[in-house]
């Protein structure tokens, strides 16, 4: 019992959850059900196959965070001792097996899900995912900014990855099916609008975790922003993110009013922009590891709000 306890935390069992309801969410909102009334064309990603889709996402992140705990044991021993789980209660070997496992097993879905739906872009990105998974895991984190882009992007994509499994290109260029191609843009705009803001959201926690971790990474030689730009540079950079995803939400909100949607509106401004607002005040007060921790898992749950918004703008969609 121990051993599964410890497995299910070394592989940031709540992460995996939030990345099964965000897909969920998602696909049913938008993709099983229609858009703006729009007849949906046959979908492609079936029940079945956006089930097997999940797993495999939920797989591969899964073994990224097994890898980066195999490679962050040194770092983690400074910033976080009590939260050990690789060498002290899992063997570094078997890590490093499971590891393998699990993304082996998202990549095999992935390759049947591509051949299902016809779009082998799924199987390529997946794989590029787990490889750009095991190189954040052994150098890009210790870089500058290059971590917390890949990241965000690979954030991003648990999104977008749904939306190129509905493009279908052959159609985009048939004159007889304007249906699809109006359901194919719609589908397009909501993606890039949840993509967009999972990335934005994502940047700003990992500098976040940076800062919190800061001790810990500059003894091991790591060249992460708050160590090379400083602490002041590093707040002013998420305070920027913060000042560039209120205006995008502020333009939502302009937009939502509009086509009086005022329980999405409502919902958007006390549950995402009003916690946006209090990390923004706290962020100037912020100077420990216990400070930092705590703006990290608001936004963390800002995270989960924002996604859940889907369900309150698909009420007038």
């Amino acid at each position: 019992m121990r051993l599964l306890k410890a497995f299910f935390k070394l592989v940031r069992w709540p992460n995996l959850l939030f990345i099964a309801i965000t897909q969920s969410v998602f696909y049913f909102s938008f993709i099983f059900f229609s858009i703006s009334g729009i007849n949906n064309p046959q979908v492609l990603l079936k029940p079945k196959l956006f089930v097997l889709l999940a797993l495999a996402s939920v797989f591969i992140a899964a073994a990224g965070y097994i890898i980066n705990d195999y490679f962050d044991l040194n770092i983690d021993k400074v910033n976080k001792p009590g939260d050990i789980i690789v060498e002290r209660v899992i063997k570094r070997r078997w890590a490093i097996i499971w590891h393998l496992i699990l993304s082996g097993l998202g990549l095999l879905l992935s390759v049947y899900v591509s051949y299902a739906i016809g779009n082998w872009l799924l199987a390529l990105m997946n794989l590029l995912s787990i490889v750009l998974l095991w190189f954040y895991s052994t150098s890009f984190k210790r870089k500058l900014l290059i971590g917390n882009v890949l990241i965000s992007l690979l954030t991003a994509w648990v999104v977008l990855v749904l939306y190129f499994c509905e493009f279908r290109f052959y159609y985009v260029f048939n004159r007889q099916t304007e249906e699809y191609k109006k359901y194919i843009k719609l589908l397009f705009k909501v993606a890039v609008l949840y993509g967009g803001f999972a990335f934005i959201i994502s940047i700003i926690r990992e500098v976040i975790k940076d800062l919190e971790d800061i001790q810990g990474d500059e003894r091991y030689g790591c060249r992460t922003m708050p160590i090379v730009w400083g602490v002041p540079a590093s707040k002013v950079f998420i305070a920027t993110w913060l000042v560039v995803i209120l205006a995008a939400l502020t333009i939502v909100q302009f937009y939502a009013i509009q086509m009086h949607w005022w329980w999405a509106a409502a919902y958007c401004l006390v549950f995402i922009m009003a916690p946006l607002l209090f990390v923004f005040r706290d962020l100037k007060k912020a100077s420990n590891p216990k400070d930092y921790h705590q703006m990290s898992s608001r936004v963390k749950m800002i995270m989960l709000t924002g996604i859940l918004s889907m369900l309150a703008f698909k009420l007038y969609t």
